[in-house]
């Protein structure tokens, strides 16, 4: 089945899509059901326990926080960071949270019980909350998963086959095989199969137009990032370097030149990733952690090729779909989760998305668009996903910036040739999969492994 571009592209907060926008949405879809249940004015306390993965680095990512938040039935494509930071702030001097914005009831972020060795069988990023009258009667109960990308599942839909994303539409397509032999029959680009099977939901211009707002705010993102100094939040001190980096490349590269293409692609990869690192806003693409390989290779497609200097609008509409379609790909036949498979699924996933979306900008045939995906995922397999006391700073900000030239030059690699290669697409996203299958769990998203343990955190310096 076909993920929609708008499930694989959504507007959240920072840090993380898995520990922070899924938490919090899984909250919020909590209360909602306490209301329709009639039980949210009877709730007296409500107890919350996180699981895996969302125990061992929730400090780090804002996981207590952002499910606090949506106990508030805020939701964080909603949220701007001016509100986030007013409410938190009357949480913490009142000790109470206002369920759906209306009933209070005693939690802190101290209330939440970690449990960061019991890993549910589902996924390893899982919550249980439970509602409780006051005679502690229990109201409503329900587990649910964080699975990658903001998206989250009851234990319930854990169960279901198919995807409730997944559109209904004749030409979905689950493998890279089926999308390429879809744009053979029609004799079209993949980011034109795309576009119809968005339109099944949607009216055409209403797709062109969220997908250029998904652009603003991704370019929103950055602005932000290089008009901000300082450090970044956490015990790691880490010092922002966005702004430096870009007033120097002002004064070196006033009229944009090419040589300096991977400067500013740098810059940006780097601009969005610290801003995620502070919470702000951003899109995930397809995760947070790797939300600054997108726009970085968008950056590049825009500016430094004659797609995107002709008509920079078209080039994003484009670029999107063909990024969406291919992520689609991952999201359904692996995960994009890093403490399921390992960074390998996000910015590993995120580059190979953003190597089609340029190959569909340079004028790729759908094989080289294909082609490209398949190289920067090679070239990703078995990373890890080791962040240092479990902030999402070290080494995943610089982790974009990487991966988003990996892509770049997959994608100038696949349109040197003609589209046929030896290793397909789909051999590579199950190779993916097996590898995180196979992967220790100290090595996905639990800080308990590789850098996050060999660097001590009293003596970073960056």
């Amino acid at each position: 089945m076909t993920i929609s571009v708008f499930e694989l592209f959504s507007i959240g907060i920072g840090p993380s899509s898995s520990h922070t926008v899924g938490p919090m949405r899984a909250a919020a879809r909590f209360v909602a059901d306490l209301q329709t249940l009639g039980a949210l004015t009877a709730t007296a306390d409500v107890r919350v326990d996180l699981y895996g993965s969302l125990a061992a680095t929730g400090a780090g990512h804002g996981t207590m926080t952002a499910v606090l938040l949506g106990l508030q039935g805020l939701l964080p494509e909603e949220l701007q960071t001016e509100e986030m930071e007013r409410r938190v702030d009357a949480m913490r001097s009142t000790g109470r949270v206002s369920l759906g914005g209306s009933h209070d009831v005693a939690l802190t972020e101290d209330d939440i019980v970690l449990r960061p060795l019991t890993m549910l069988p589902f996924h390893p990023n899982g919550m249980t909350i439970t509602a409780r009258d006051a005679s502690g009667g229990e109201l409503h109960r329900e587990t649910y998963f964080s699975v990658g990308g903001g998206f989250v599942v009851t234990e319930a839909e854990s169960l279901e086959p198919v995807s409730s994303h997944a559109h209904p539409h004749p030409l979905t397509f689950g493998s890279a095989k089926q999308l390429l032999e879809l744009c053979r029959e029609k004799s079209c680009k993949i980011s034109d199969l795309m576009f119809e099977i968005e339109c099944a939901a949607r009216p055409a211009e209403e797709v062109r137009q969220r997908l250029l707002h998904i652009r603003d705010v991704m370019v929103e993102c950055e602005q932000r990032g290089v008009a901000r100094d300082g450090n970044l939040p956490g015990a790691l001190r880490v010092r922002r370097r966005a702004k430096d980096w870009y007033e120097r490349l002002k004064d070196e590269d006033p009229d944009r030149r090419p040589e300096f293409a991977e400067d500013w692609v740098n810059l940006v990869a780097l601009a969005v990733n610290e801003e995620n690192a502070s919470g702000g806003r951003i899109v995930t693409a397809p995760t947070n952690g790797a939300a600054g390989i997108v726009p970085a290779v968008l950056h590049y497609a825009m500016n430094y090729t004659p797609a995107g200097r002709r008509d920079r609008d078209q080039t994003t509409v484009g670029f999107l779909l063909a990024a969406g379609a291919i992520g689609s790909l991952y999201k359904e036949r692996a995960s994009i989760s890093g403490a399921e498979v390992g960074c390998q699924g996000e910015v590993g996933s995120a580059a190979s998305m953003a190597a089609a979306g340029l190959a569909e900008t340079l004028g790729g045939t759908p094989e080289q668009v294909e082609n490209a995906a398949e190289i920067a995922m090679e070239h990703s397999l078995g990373l890890t996903c080791d962040p240092i006391d479990g902030l999402v700073q070290i080494p995943c900000i610089e982790r974009n910036a990487i991966s988003a030239g990996k892509a770049i030059n997959a994608a100038r690699m696949a349109l040197r040739g003609d589209g046929t290669h030896r290793v397909s697409l789909d051999q590579v996203i199950e190779t993916m999969r097996t590898t995180g299958a196979d992967m220790h769990s100290k090595y996905k998203e639990t800080s308990t492994g590789g850098l996050a343990v060999n660097v001590p955190v009293n003596y970073v310096e960056c």
